[in-house]
Formats: C-alpha cells, structure tokens, sequence
C-alpha cells in the first residue's frame, strides 16, 4: 500500500496560520487603546490590580499573561507588534517550532488582557490551533521554504481538534432543546440575526421557508455526518474535507466570522495528501522545495505521545461533561479540566446553540438641548437602516461584536455600555477611534442616551420602495437620557 504525505499540505498550513496572526495582531493592535488601554472601556490595568490583589501567588496560573512582567500600557502595542513579527518569521520559515510557541505564549497574554472583548471562540480556536501546531511544524531553525513530512501524530492531533469543532457544533445545536434547530426553522431566522451580517445575507433571508428547512438538514448533515470522513480512507477523507471546506465558504458569504472560516478551510487542508495536489504540487517544488530523504525534523517521540494522550483526554472528558452529567462525579477528571482552563487552549465548541430570533440592536444618541438627537455610527454594526451591510472579515471590530451580545441581556448585566457613553460625553480620544461617525466633531454632547430597537430585513417590496436594508422599531431605552 503506498504511503501517504502530507508536506505540501503542512507547508500550506503554517503559512495561512502565519497569515491569520498577522490579521489577528493587526486588527486588535488599532483597537486595544480604546477598548483596553489606560483610557479604553475596560483598562486591563484594573483587571491586573484586581485579580493581584485577590488571587495572591495563583493569579499567575489563573490569569496567565506576560503583562504581568510587562504592564498594560506601552506593553500592550508592544506585544502586538512582536506578534506581527513573529507571524512574519512563520511565513517565512524561521524556526516555525518557536515562533509558533511564542505566537501562543503572545496571543494568550493578550486574550487574558482582553477580557469581554477576548470572549471568543475562534481566539479559543487560534490558540488552541496554535499550540497544536508546535507539534506538527518542523523542530529546526532555518526550514526556510523547504517542505518537510509532519510527525502523523502531530497532524493527527490538529485533525482531532476539526473533528471536534465540527462534530460539537452539530451536537451543540442538536441537544440544546431549541425548538428552532429541532424544527429545522433556525435559518429562517439566522441570517438577520446573526451578529454582523454581509449584503449576501440579505438575499439568504429572502428565501422561501422550504428552501430555508432544507439548508438546515443539510447544515447538521454536514456537521454531525461529513467529520466521520476524516479518519477514514483517504478517498472519503479528501471528500469531507472539501466539503468543509466549501461549508466555511458558505458561512462567511453571509456572516462575518472574523478569521474563523479561514482558519475553519486551513485545519481542513491538513486531510488532502499530496498526491491530491497534482500539478500544483510540482508547480510549488521551485519555491518549496520537497522532503530530502531520510531527513527527520519531528518532535522527540515520547513527548509527541505524552502530549497527544493528555490532548485526548482533556478535550474527551470535556466533551462528555457537556453531553453526560455523570462525568462530572469523579471529581479528578474535573479537577484536570479545571487546571487547564486559564490556558484557553483545550476547548470545546458549538456557535449558536440557541437561535436568536429577533435582532436586538443598541443605537447611541446623543444631544445637546435634549431635543435633537443625533446617531454615534459603528463602522460595520447595524445602524442607519439605509447603509448596506459590510464584508469586514477576516478582521474583527470587537466593540461592534460586543455591542450585539450587549443587546440580548439587561444593561445591569453589561455596565461597560454606560461607560461607553461616558467615555462619548468626556470625548475620550480612544474610545471614538472605535466609532465611524462622530455626529459631534468639534464637541462632545451635552446629554447621551442608548435606545433599544428591533431590526429586521426588508423585504424586497419595501427595499425596492424605499433603498432601505434594514426596517427598525423603537422598543424602549436600554440607558435613559443622561450628562455629566
């Protein structure tokens, strides 16, 4: 039986993995100092003092970041940047091993700064992709572009971790007891309720019913079906994997997800041989030259099967524990998960495993006679009903994202809302770096306040009559009217 390769396919990987860093650290860099920094809506400085002053020596491990050594101020650009460099040195081919290592260490130390606008499960997933990938990518200083041949437990591991994310999200959705996915309806509402829609979505959610019922049944049998093809024969193997990966495809059309479909298509790269590649394989030998013979660039075995043994059991028992209640009753296999937990970085997965059904929508407005309100405008949230919906992704605008979970709970549960609009009276340079249209440019208002409104799509009768995307209705005040 001839054997099967993997190098081009790994080769591929890490440099789409490099890619997605540099987008990560990029995107977040122009927005720490207004959502993080001495003067954003949640300064980690107080995080840090707080967690020092209560946690005690355990406030390394439950809240691991460098910035502990580094502080939060000029540390936070800082680490930033040294990710972008780090991406840089991956792409490259310079000591992919340590760089991936530290890309870990650098996002981690960032996450745990990040607190609500961190909150996220593709920054889950980066990290966790990350760390997996240390195990997969050659052990040497100057790879450089050559090709090298994955430890198959390396790769196996990352497979593990697509298997996973897929199954789960079909599992998720499934024994959530939501009448919607039980009913196969969700979609008929999904597409203009999910946090930041694109223009596609608007003709998604046009669709008839029907057509909506069966997008869902084929939606759970592509999560909770197509992953068993990936351990098997490398036939259904190549055929789950592009199926996933033209499910992501689908995804992010009509939704900003960020980097997570393309991270979602890289893992889903690492189950095509490189016999799959055909031509393009031999086209790419020019600049990635293939494995020399016998060359070995693997981790040490031993530690390759420790870590791929603790992997599967940590990630087994956390599933379980979600889907079996009884795992929870031997207190060991909860207290493993528990002390890997600060790390972020063994996870379990599932997006929308209840479907909102109405879109609830946060508008800040602010006066100065307390008459004439005028609308503070994010740069891809819903807002003005007349502004067409945005292709943002792969980039994330985290106060946009946060907005919209805002919106689905009490404003007690999300106290960072009012001093957002402090932060609008005060005219905080930071934070309006974060707002795309500031409707008082030579001064800050007088009075603020948040209005609540239900949004929907239009229907084409409506957008034909009126240009407008969105039909929006005022349901009461998430913040009353107030000044400083």
């Amino acid at each position: 039986m001839k054997s099967e390769h993997y190098s081009l396919s790994s080769w591929l990987f890490l440099r789409i993995l490099a890619v997605i860093h540099l987008i990560a650290f990029v995107s977040f860099w122009t927005q720490a100092p207004g959502l993080i920094g001495p003067h954003g809506l949640l300064p980690a400085a107080r995080l840090f003092a707080y967690v020092h002053q209560h946690l005690g020596w355990s406030r390394y491990w439950q809240l691991p970041s460098l910035c502990w050594w580094l502080g939060t101020g000029a540390a936070l650009p800082a680490l930033c940047a040294a990710g972008i460099v780090l991406a840089l040195l991956l792409f490259a081919g310079i000591a992919p091993a340590l760089c991936l290592a530290l890309l870990w260490l650098d996002y981690l130390s960032l996450a745990c700064a990040g607190q609500i606008f961190f909150d996220f499960q593709w920054d889950a997933l980066l990290l966790e992709t990350t760390l997996l990938a240390i195990f997969l990518a050659p052990w040497s200083l100057r790879p450089g572009w050559r090709r090298t041949e994955p430890a198959a437990l390396g790769r196996g591991l990352l497979v593990w971790l697509l298997f996973r994310l897929m199954l789960l999200s079909g599992l998720v959705k499934l024994t959530s007891g939501d009448p919607q996915w039980r009913h196969f309806t969700a979609l008929a509402f999904h597409y203009q309720t999910q946090p930041l829609p694109t223009a596609l979505a608007w003709y998604a959610q046009q669709l008839p019913l029907r057509v909506q019922w069966l997008c869902c049944a084929i939606m759970f049998a592509i999560e909770l079906l197509v992953p068993w093809g990936l351990p098997a024969t490398k036939r259904w193997r190549r055929a789950a994997a592009l199926v996933l990966i033209g499910f992501q495809i689908l995804i992010a059309a009509t939704g900003n997800y960020t980097f997570f479909n393309l991270l979602t298509a890289a893992l889903c790269l690492l189950c095509l041989d490189d016999e799959f590649w055909g031509g393009l394989a031999r086209f790419l030998e020019r600049w990635s030259p293939a494995p020399e013979p016998g060359r070995s660039e693997h981790p040490p075995g031993f530690c390759l099967r420790l870590v791929a043994g603790l992997v599967i059991l940590i990630t087994g028992v956390e599933a379980l524990m979600d889907f079996s209640p009884a795992v929870a009753q031997y207190p060991p296999l909860v207290s493993l998960v528990e002390v890997v937990a600060p790390f972020r970085s063994l996870n379990n997965y599932g997006l929308f495993a209840v479907m909102t059904t109405r879109r609830r929508e946060l508008v800040i407005q602010g006066s100065d006679d307390g008459r004439d309100w005028r609308a503070y405008e994010l740069p891809h949230k819903p807002g003005d009903p007349a502004r067409r919906p945005d292709f943002v992704a792969p980039f994330q605008p985290r106060l946009d994202w946060q907005l919209w979970f805002a919106a689905l709970s009490p404003p007690d549960d999300n106290r960072w809302v009012l001093t957002l609009c402090v932060h609008l009276l005060r005219g905080t340079p930071e934070v309006l770096s974060l707002i795309e249209h500031n409707p008082f440019p030579d001064h800050p208002p007088k009075s603020i306040r948040v209005v609540l409104y239900d949004y929907r799509f239009t229907t084409p009768a409506e957008r034909s009559a009126t240009g407008y995307w969105w039909q929006r209705e005022a349901i009461g005040f998430y913040v009353p009217a107030f000044s400083l």
